[in-house]
């Protein structure tokens, strides 16, 4: 008997940031119960135009709705000055590139990509600002930059995104439970953890028996 968790997200997409706390905590408790967690990327937004004025209202009026909803902070001064491409592109490139290097290390720089951008206002499309975060979240700097820019990284992140988008998943964040091959999902979107933390636990106890 195989069983995991598949978290589908994008740093890029603010309600994954404001998921994150939850996420955090339900990855706590798969890995307790031994059932480990599986990140999948989900490219939320590809693509190489600046953002335009209305199209940057846009995007912070869903900020300032998960801000009240999730409490999770946002710096919204100067957020995504002119010229800003939100391409998520680069960022998933990024989760891949460590999940293919150390799995473990794929979580702390997740988070340092999510504060980084929405807190700190930091360019996480750019390849330096990439490989210095990863480089805070304990990967080799160099090893990391390599790979980063590498065909297969590329290919493996464009895979990501065409299996979730073959499983019809359009939204993020996606918490999935899998066992025996076969997926069950926990959440499509935000829920806080008082609801999801119970159904978890159920399928806990179905998955390990214990």
């Amino acid at each position: 008997m195989t069983a995991r968790l598949l978290y589908v997200m994008d740093p890029m997409c603010s309600w994954c940031w404001g998921f994150a706390p939850v996420a955090e905590a339900l990855i706590a408790q798969a890995a307790a119960a031994g059932v480990a967690t599986h990140l999948v990327v989900g490219g939320l937004r590809t693509g190489s135009s600046p953002l335009d004025a209305a199209t940057r209202g846009y995007i912070l009026e869903h900020w300032q709705a998960v801000s009240e909803a999730t409490g999770q902070g946002f710096a919204f001064e100067g957020a995504m000055p002119d010229g800003f491409v939100y391409d998520t592109e680069p960022a998933c490139r990024a989760l891949v590139t460590a999940r293919q290097l150390d799995a473990e290390r794929v979580w702390p720089l997740l988070a340092a990509l999510q504060s980084g951008f929405y807190e700190g206002g930091m360019d996480i499309t750019l390849p330096t600002v990439l490989v210095e975060l990863a480089e805070q979240a304990g990967l080799d700097r160099a090893g990391f930059a390599q790979a980063l820019i590498h065909e297969d990284t590329r290919a493996a992140t464009a895979a990501d995104f065409t299996w979730a988008q073959g499983l019809g998943i359009a939204g993020f964040p996606t918490l999935l439970a899998e066992r025996n091959g076969q997926l069950a999902l926990l959440t499509n979107g935000y829920q806080p953890l008082d609801s999801l933390s119970p159904l978890l636990a159920r399928w806990l106890q179905q998955a390990t028996g214990a």
